[in-house]
């Protein structure tokens, strides 16, 4: 039976983001490798990405990897992102995720219904993001990234203010890593829909693969609305 073509290419990016020769086992499981230079995961951290029941796994060198490959050995893959069963098998200092890792299709977009609030346009280096993320906090706009776009920002206003926004970031592989950023006093209204709506349409016109990376169950909804297919999830670990 020939492979999803969402999973395939979302499989194809996380395996060029290791930066090192590693594989999705055919057959489920982890492949474990060293790759010090991974972009799974922070410099120095162990990095996880699981998608369509079988993980990938970098280490930042031979003593980890090891390490990892033996507490690893018999857990589930789905167990590989989930913190505490991590927690259980690994000396953890610091978790980052987990992250489900959501996709979208041309053929199963959904997206915003017509008549929703107006969406605008405006360069990624806007002063009024930046007000926007400020209203928002640290910690949302970083979730967000927003200062990294490289598409345009798709924003809604109330009256002159920006209130929700959304963009993306090309990543390798063709792929447009969505953010949507909604200001705290304009939440539960479809915003985030709205905006997110706007940036994925965006990106699939330029032939993009959208992903969407969410912790909030709030931002893993929307997503899901939109059309996108979680189809796994990743954990950063950093060890004793």
């Amino acid at each position: 039976m020939p492979m999803d073509p969402l999973l395939v290419r979302a499989r194809g990016l996380w395996e060029g983001l290791a930066s090192a020769p590693v594989a999705f086992p055919p057959a489920g499981g982890a492949d474990v490798v060293v790759s010090p230079r991974s972009g799974l995961c922070p410099g120095g951290w162990v990095g996880v990405v699981s998608l369509g029941g079988a993980a990938i796994v970098t280490a930042p060198d031979g003593g980890t990897a090891a390490a990892v490959r033996s507490a690893f050995e018999g857990l589930a893959v789905e167990a590989l992102t989930d913190a505490d069963a991590v927690r259980a098998v690994l000396p953890v200092v610091r978790l980052l995720g987990p992250a489900a890792l959501a996709y979208a299709s041309a053929e199963g977009f959904r997206p915003a219904a017509a008549g929703s609030p107006t969406v605008e346009r405006l360069p990624g280096d806007h002063p009024e993001l930046r007000a926007l993320e400020r209203a928002a906090g640290a910690d949302e706009a970083g979730e967000a990234g927003l200062d990294e776009i490289t598409s345009p920002a798709f924003v809604v206003r109330a009256g002159a203010r920006v209130v929700a926004a959304a963009g993306y970031r090309t990543w390798p592989g063709r792929t447009a890593h969505i953010g949507v950023l909604t200001a705290p006093g304009s939440r539960g209204r479809g915003l985030a829909r709205v905006t997110g709506s706007a940036a994925t349409s965006h990106a699939l016109a330029a032939g993009l693969l959208p992903q969407w990376r969410a912790r909030p169950p709030e931002s893993r909804r929307v997503a899901a609305a939109l059309g996108f297919r979680e189809l796994g999830a990743q954990l950063s670990i950093e060890l004793v």
